[in-house]
């Protein structure tokens, strides 16, 4: 079964850039879909950007244009550059490989300060 370990998280100031690599355990190549989520205190996860096996993007609202979704299938690692990053981006990040099976990352944490 697949594992995804995630990295990449720390403490920025707004304006500032960080970016999160997922490592997956197995080859991500038939991987249908994967994506990046985040979950802020007291609030649900949500999507923040997916690729799918064809190579086909999609953003949330809120971070289109800031950031941006990436995958090295050599490297079985999907990466996610965040930039003009904003206090309101603060969250724990998870990493999600999807279909044939669904699988998590353990979440990295991910704080900007104002």
């Amino acid at each position: 079964q697949v594992q995804l370990v995630e990295s990449g998280g720390g403490l920025v100031q707004a304006g500032g850039s960080l970016r999160l690599s997922c490592t997956a355990s197995t080859s991500i190549f038939r991987i249908a879909r994967m994506g990046w989520y985040r979950q802020a205190p007291g609030k649900q996860r949500d999507m923040v950007a997916t690729i799918t096996i064809g190579g086909n993007t999609n953003y949330a609202d809120s971070v289109k244009g800031r950031f941006t979704i990436s995958r090295d299938t050599a490297k079985n690692t999907v990466y996610l550059q965040m930039s003009s990053l904003k206090p309101e981006d603060t969250a724990v990040y998870y990493c999600n490989a999807f279909g044939p099976v669904n699988r998590w990352g353990q979440g990295t944490e991910v704080t900007v300060s104002s």
